[in-house]
């Protein structure tokens, strides 16, 4: 089955990513990684806000604590209280290496898994990143998982027994038996078309996990078994990341990316870097929010 999606807001981000919806403030947060900005948009009306964060900010989750967010900045973890703008530093991520943050969500259980990217000074990425836990002591634990160039498509199952992952120039998303360890790790389902790249995923109450193809214009979701039975079509040859969110979980939100678009592409793509909508015709279910407590000058402030 195919669906089209249209556009929900023009904002024109150079590399929009990790859109993530708030069910208790029933608006959608997202970042533009290489503007260092963060956005929200809140649909019934309209409204539309953006915060300059002092690194670039490539992941996030919300938290129990209300009002904050876990940001995924490129070289370290903090929380973030968008309303005072408070910003309490956590912990540095792979100091020692040349690379960033990427993308990253919330398991079931409240704890924040992200991956990192290799930024090298020449040359083609390679895969010295790894994948991480932030538990809600504010540990933070290196995953068992292969290292990774690009890390995405992080996302959990219904029951949280499933972790999804992947390393996107490999073409392949990768999934695990998830819990307080990851085991048995496989490959869930590969590209076959070598112009697309897996990028960004959600899972919707039954299962399914969709995934934004960036390079085929296209949101896809594949079933808890691995095949593919909906695509939706995105304006722009970048999707970079879908969210379930509305009242009912049954819009699919998706950011998008100029980044790498020549003046001949951007011109046939005029949506490029837009937020998007469709309708998914399933359901998602509220995000799963950082359950860890905050240190004690937030709980203070």
């Amino acid at each position: 089955m195919n669906a089209r999606a249209a556009v929900a807001m023009q904002v024109h981000n150079t590399l929009g990513e990790g859109v993530t919806w708030c069910d208790r403030g029933q608006v959608l947060y997202w970042t533009d990684i290489l503007a260092s900005a963060l956005w929200r948009y809140r649909p019934h009306d309209g409204a539309l806000h953006q915060w300059t964060m002092p690194e670039r900010l490539a992941s996030f989750a919300l938290c129990e604590a209300d009002g904050w967010l876990l940001l995924g900045l490129a070289s370290r973890l903090a929380f973030f209280h968008p309303s005072t703008q408070a910003m309490v530093p956590v912990t540095d991520v792979e100091a020692d290496l040349a690379t960033r943050l990427n993308d990253g969500a919330c398991d079931r259980q409240g704890r924040f898994v992200f991956g990192t990217l290799h930024e090298p000074a020449t040359g083609p990425k390679q895969p010295v990143g790894g994948f991480y836990r932030l538990n809600h002591d504010l540990s933070l634990e290196r995953l068992p998982l292969p290292g990774v160039a690009i890390s995405n498509s992080v996302a959990f199952s219904p029951d949280g027994n499933t972790m999804y992952f992947c390393d996107s120039p490999s073409r392949a998303i990768q999934c695990c038996d998830y819990g307080d360890n990851v085991s048995n790790i496989r490959t869930f389902v590969t590209l076959d078309d070598s112009r697309g790249e897996p990028d960004g995923s959600a899972v919707d109450r039954d299962g399914g996990l969709w995934n934004a193809q960036w390079g085929l214009g296209r949101v896809v979701r594949y079933t808890a078994q691995g095949q593919l039975d909906h695509i939706i079509d995105v304006p722009t040859s970048q999707p970079t990341k879908p969210a379930f969110g509305g009242t009912d979980f049954s819009t699919l939100y998706i950011t998008s990316a100029r980044i790498g678009l020549d003046d001949a592409a951007l011109a046939s793509q005029p949506y490029a870097g837009a937020l998007f909508f469709a309708d998914a015709g399933f359901r998602g279910m509220p995000e799963p929010r950082f359950a860890g407590p905050p240190p004690h000058v937030i709980a203070a402030a």
